[in-house]
């Protein structure tokens, strides 16, 4: 096992230092608007200042951070950091039931997120669940005679926000003046609280203290080099979100980390990526499968010019083997693929730079111990053969927070260490590169986001039609995966359609959550305990797909 020192700096830590020492390089560059790294830095403290002095965040307490990419979710995110506080970013497409659920779990009082997020959180505030909110818009970041144009669905003509007892604007945040205290976090202090799911519906938070977070971040980015990283400037395409943990760490925290220059994408377009690309002569671009298939399928993105990419690569969802065959002969680079989870702050196995296996998710980077194990038994596995991916390693999350039973039941001990129950069934070869076969977890990747079916199902069964709800992965060609529901009706219920049922999931839950497909069914299958066997639904879909 190779073992690498990591730094044991809050994460915040770097902006400071890249401000200094190239306090005019373009930190980040949001179509067209460019914010410097001294503007970063100037504004991280001025933001923190408030978060402290006016709106009395205190050490470990939690602050809501929604939004897209955007300049003002990177300022906002190094904050909360520099304030000892802790950021729980959510996906800003969840609607107010989600983020009440978000809300009360966490605990969170302040949350600071884009104006598309605040008729969501009009509820919350008047059942003074959240006490205070800074709001920011987007449009306030770009450069309005840009060749590059905020994607329309973001931009707004109301009238500029105004101030009240409970909203707070962006700009007067920043023009506040408080000055903020000297930091105290240390490496063991919760730095991130990014929410995964599982089996149980509602979606649990994964506690993350600085080092956690450092020791992916630094991880990943001595892995790409192959030594201990120096300062340097790449072009980044921020393409990936930042509130999901690939884009946070791979895209937002290494890049800024080494003094990067990132250019931001708050909605992905694979025509203004290519765009991009050519424009910014961007080097280096992480993202998912989906991402790869539009830009490759696009007739447009053919005539840009790509050559300077120097890497690609990304996570989140499995990478056919035909689409990294075709990307590499678009663009002559070899796809890094790695693996990770919520749990462990993204990646905890890669591909090696230098020797990528097509299919593979890769091999275990620093410190990090990953077997496969017999799920049922509990045996340890051989070369070759299937079982749950275990891992034990320095940036496995502390536990899930004020859970301590799904905490529990997350992991196993095994020779006296304790190792993460992944939820995901492969296998490892005779040279140590892992393989993913299928998952044990209930689970739709939808282009690299995840849908926890039970989460969807507890949703559906508030329709007045619906007695019964099973949700279930179908094949997709472009996104992998969609969400399908069989759902059961009540006998004295008013008839339905399929399209009244997503139109009443989509007034409930985000987006890409809502049921792509719906069918209705007499019955579902039951366990020998009486419960939904969602197993054998899900399988005979599968086969149903071949």
């Amino acid at each position: 096992m190779r073992h690498l020192e990591v730094p044991t700096v809050p994460i915040n830590h770097h902006i400071a230092a890249r401000a200094e020492r190239h306090p005019d390089r373009p930190a980040l560059i949001f179509y067209g608007g460019e914010t410097d790294y001294g503007a970063l830095h100037r504004n991280v403290e001025a933001l923190a200042g408030f978060l402290q002095k006016d709106l009395g965040v205190a050490a470990g307490d939690r602050v809501l951070l929604l939004g897209q990419n955007a300049p003002q979710f990177v300022i906002a995110y190094y904050a909360i950091l520099r304030a000892d506080a802790v950021v729980v970013p959510i996906n800003p497409m969840n609607r107010a039931g989600e983020l009440r659920h978000y809300l009360l779990d966490s605990g969170a009082e302040v949350v600071i997120t884009a104006e598309e997020v605040l008729p969501a959180l009009e509820t919350a505030l008047a059942e003074g669940l959240c006490r205070r909110v800074i709001v920011f818009r987007y449009a306030d970041a770009v450069d309005p005679e840009s060749c590059f144009g905020l994607p329309s669905a973001l931009q707004t003509e109301a009238p500029p926000l105004a101030a009240s007892s409970e909203v707070v604007t962006w700009q007067a945040a920043l023009e506040a003046g408080s000055k903020a205290d000297p930091q105290r976090a240390g490496p063991d202090d919760l730095a991130v609280i990014p929410y995964s799911s599982g089996t149980t519906g509602q979606p649990k938070g994964c506690m993350h203290s600085h080092r956690t977070v450092m020791t992916t971040l630094y991880g990943t980015i001595v892995w790409r080099l192959e030594e201990t990283p120096e300062e340097s400037h790449e072009i980044v395409l921020a393409s990936l979100p930042f509130f999901h943990v690939t884009g946070m760490q791979a895209v937002m925290n290494a890049p800024l980390y080494q003094g990067h220059s990132l250019i931001l994408m708050a909605r992905w377009d694979r025509k203004m990526a290519a765009h991009m690309i050519e424009h910014y002569r961007v080097t280096r671009w992480r993202n998912i499968t989906t991402m790869a298939i539009d830009l490759l399928n696009d007739p447009e993105a053919s005539a840009r010019d790509l050559s300077s990419l120097q890497g690609i690569g990304g996570g989140g969802a499995a990478m056919p083997v035909a689409i990294f065959d075709k990307l590499k002969a678009r663009t002559g680079l070899s796809y890094i693929e790695g693996y990770g989870l919520t749990e462990t702050m993204a990646a905890t196995h890669i591909n090696p730079p230098d020797n990528p296996r097509r299919g593979s998710l890769g091999v275990p980077i620093y410190d990090v111990d990953s077997r496969i194990r017999d799920p049922e038994s509990g045996r340890l596995l051989g070369a070759n053969e299937t079982g749950e991916i275990i891992i034990s390693a320095p940036q496995v999350f502390l536990g899930y927070w004020n859970n301590p039973e799904a905490t529990r039941a997350a992991f196993a001990e095994i020779e006296g260490r304790r190792f993460l129950r992944t939820g995901d069934l492969g296998y490892v070869d005779e040279e140590g590169f892992f393989y993913l076969v299928d998952r044990l977890k209930r689970m739709v990747n939808l282009g690299g986001l995840k849908v926890w079916p039970a989460e969807v199902e507890q949703a559906l069964l508030h329709h007045p039609a619906v007695a019964e709800a099973c949700v279930i992965a179908a094949q997709d060609p472009r996104l992998g995966e969609v969400v399908k529901a069989l759902l059961v009706l009540r006998p004295e219920a008013e008839a339905t359609s399929s399209e009244a049922v997503v139109a009443w999931a989509r007034e409930r839950l985000a987006g890409y959550k809502v049921p792509r497909l719906i069918a209705f069914v007499e019955s579902l299958p039951r366990t020998p305990s009486g419960k939904v066997n969602w197993r054998q639904v899900q399988e005979r879909e599968r086969a149903s797909d071949a």
